[in-house]
């Protein structure tokens, strides 16, 4: 089992960085610069995942009565905005992967900060668990390390050596795909006790319902095209595992009821943004194919004699 979890630890890891970087070569500074200086997008991303998913979290599981360590493990994900995924899930709906990855990077920057707070606000609030104290600044340079040097590295690429950048970015993009499909089989096998141990419970139902009604409060508040809309939502309705991962090891030392609810919610979660995003890239993908045939049906007319 030790060995399954460092292999699944190292594909994510080529996952997140995989992800980041086809992002970054499929990106532009004139993209970028429309995400980050529209500050009421700006504004409304950070309500939505920094103050009402958390608030979320924390209604859901007190209606649901849920106990202690599937409580303490829903606060967590709902206070860790940025998740890797967000990105992944804009390439799956086929939606604004530059404006969802810049997002994505900035939550998660944000994020590592508020997070502590955050979780230890509504943990006294809601009378459970113990204070959490993490490192920011090694949260700081994981995300950087992980998240924001491969998509920088990206946008240099295509800044300064487009050809490459575009030849570049299938087999990333490819590499993105596959590593993602290990990570979701590596996450049920490797946590797959856990997750059965809490079948019957709400925490499921809990995980799922916070991911699903995140990705309608990200669409909401969010500014521009539908696509871009619904591509915020998805970057919010998926969590940072990391700081929620490093506050169970040091403030919960690690407890398997609270580690086993946070595999059990993380992977809910997915499968509420998953089918949700493969809807809305299969509705955007049939007025394209269609306005293709049509296309192509006028020239094979043009091209026959009268």
């Amino acid at each position: 089992m030790e060995t399954l979890h460092l292999v699944l630890n190292a594909v994510t890891v080529i996952f997140i960085a995989a992800t980041m970087f086809a992002a970054g070569l499929g990106a532009t500074v004139s993209a970028l610069r429309g995400v980050f200086t529209n500050v009421p997008l700006l504004l409304l991303a950070l309500i939505a995942n920094m103050v009402i998913v958390p608030l979320l979290g924390w209604g859901i599981g007190a209606l649901f009565s849920l106990p202690a360590a599937s409580f303490i493990a829903l606060i967590l994900v709902a206070s860790s905005p940025g998740g890797p995924f967000g990105a992944k899930l804009a390439m799956v709906q086929s939606g604004d992967v530059v404006g969802g990855a810049a997002m994505q990077v900035l939550l998660a920057s944000v994020g590592s900060i508020t997070f502590a707070p955050t979780v230890n606000g509504l943990l006294t609030a809601a009378d459970v668990g113990t204070n959490v104290s993490l490192d920011v600044g090694a949260l700081v340079r994981t995300v950087a390390l992980l998240q924001l040097v491969p998509f920088a590295i990206g946008l240099l690429i295509r800044r300064y050596a487009e050809p490459t950048a575009r030849s570049w970015h299938p087999p990333a993009a490819a590499v993105s795909n596959v590593t993602f499909l290990i990570v979701l089989a590596g996450m049920l096998l490797g946590n797959w006790q856990g997750v059965v141990a809490l079948l019957g419970s709400l925490a499921l139902l809990a995980g799922f319902l916070l991911s699903a009604v995140a990705f309608a409060v990200g669409t909401l508040l969010a500014t521009g095209s539908a696509v871009r809309r619904t591509t915020m939502g998805g970057v919010a309705s998926v969590r940072n595992a990391g700081p929620a991962l490093a506050a169970i090891g040091i403030a919960f030392n690690d407890q398997p009821a609270v580690l086993g609810a946070l595999a059990a919610i993380l992977l809910s979660g997915l499968a509420a943004a998953l089918p949700i995003a493969t809807i809305l890239s299969g509705r955007r993908k049939a007025p394209a194919a269609a306005g293709m045939e049509v296309r192509a049906k006028g020239r094979h007319e043009a091209d026959d004699p009268p």
